[in-house]
């Protein structure tokens, strides 16, 4: 590797760390980010190390996760007992999150949406508690899952970059 290399390499890196920290936090769209990161050192690279192939794997992976997050998501909540208005409360609670309180309310106002929704269509404190909670489960099944996909695309590109080559 000469310097350019390196350089690319490093950058890409970095790029991808922060895929990876986007991977934990709803604002920062992690996998994704980490697929384009290949994306440009293949183009950049002439598609050498980074083949094609490789990239149509790593968009795969990337198309999973996002489903797979939307998924894990509704099933928490699904399995918890909310009703379709407690996810849709969960929704917006994430979207009213965003704005009011950054991550934290991210996290938290999916929750209290769903509970509030909950609340709304009748359901007891218990239940609507419970259906908040499931959204909060899924929230978190869904970050991990993220995640370690990121952790694995990571380690496929370092892989492939310098002990596949």
């Amino acid at each position: 590797m000469d310097w350019l290399e390196i350089v690319l390499f490093v950058s890409t890196l970095l790029i991808m760390l922060f895929g990876l920290i986007g991977s934990a936090l709803p604002v920062i769209p992690g996998v994704p980010i980490i697929w384009v990161a290949a994306l440009i050192y293949g183009l950049v690279t002439g598609f050498e190390t980074i083949g094609l192939n490789y990239l149509l794997i790593f968009g795969i992976l990337t198309a999973v996760s996002l489903v797979l997050d939307w998924v894990v998501n509704i099933y928490g909540a699904k399995k918890f007992g909310a009703s379709k208005w407690g996810m849709v409360g969960a929704f917006l609670g994430m979207i009213v999150g965003m704005f009011v309180g950054a991550l934290a309310g991210m996290i938290i106002g999916p929750f209290i949406g769903a509970v509030l929704f909950e609340l709304l269509i009748g359901k007891t404190s218990g239940p609507a508690l419970k259906a908040g909670f499931g959204t909060f489960v899924g929230f978190i099944v869904g970050v991990v899952m993220k995640f370690g996909l990121a952790v694995a695309m990571i380690g496929f590109f370092v892989d492939a970059i310098l002990f596949s080559g």
